[in-house]
């Protein structure tokens, strides 16, 4: 009999105990940055180089910024199911903790793609490639003579890998949620592609938005919630 399918939804709450601020907590970035000036096209249209730098410095606290005991938790899995990660973050902490299978549904901030290029017409990934923490400027161009631009799902563009999502979660035997909100379409419905018998955990210290019979609500941090939950693993 083959190993158990979990698909795991992250969202920032997972990274906060690793000291990257959530989006809109209090104190969270949100309360400093204006969305839809540094997360959307349109303000990637307006000012590029802000946004630039805005991502150069995310890149640079994501250097040193280690994964925490949730990241490692959910890496720790893979020992005895089979887990894919479905995360809206664009840290890299669940490749750090060792998990091997992740969608990255927002992007990555170490990559970067051109400005102008093949993903723009068929989300083809050929032309994106990773540059690790270093910095990108106004001027930096790709082989193809575009500029280069962060390889983040902004405001107002579209989430390509959201369909492969949808289908891993109406697979999976088990779906865990960590560490998000519910809040941010279209990643926040993808839970409803559960199979009617499918048991959902969510783990979040705060209320749930969301009601469904199927849901078992672990009111944590994310740490300490997957420590719950890693328990009552063993009664499934």
């Amino acid at each position: 009999m083959g190993k158990k399918k979990i698909v795991v939804l992250t969202g920032a709450g997972v990274s906060a105990e690793s000291g990257i601020s959530t989006f809109r907590d209090n104190g969270g970035l949100w309360d400093n940055y204006d969305p839809y000036v540094v997360a959307s096209i349109e303000g990637w249209q307006k000012d590029p180089g802000m946004l630039l730098d805005f991502y150069n410095q995310r890149r640079v606290l994501l250097k040193d910024t280690k994964p925490n005991d949730a990241h490692k938790a959910i890496a720790a899995l893979e020992n005895d199911y089979d887990v894919h990660v479905v995360t809206q973050n664009i840290d890299n902490l669940h490749e750090k903790a060792g998990s091997t299978r992740i969608i990255h549904l927002h992007g990555e901030l170490t990559k970067v793609r051109p400005e102008h290029g093949v993903y723009d017409r068929t989300y083809s990934e050929e032309e994106v490639f990773d540059i690790g923490y270093t910095e990108i400027h106004l001027g930096d161009k790709a082989p193809n003579g575009s500029q280069l631009r962060p390889h983040i799902v902004w405001f107002g563009e579209a989430v390509p890998k959201i369909e492969r999502a949808a289908d891993l979660v109406s697979a999976a035997d088990i779906l865990l949620i960590v560490g998000t909100s519910l809040s941010v379409y279209p990643a926040a419905g993808l839970y409803r592609y559960a199979g009617n018998e499918t048991p959902i955990y969510i783990i979040d210290p705060k209320d749930l938005p969301v009601s469904d019979s199927r849901i078992h609500h672990i009111k944590e941090v994310a740490t300490k919630g997957m420590e719950t939950f890693t328990e009552a693993l063993k009664g499934l």
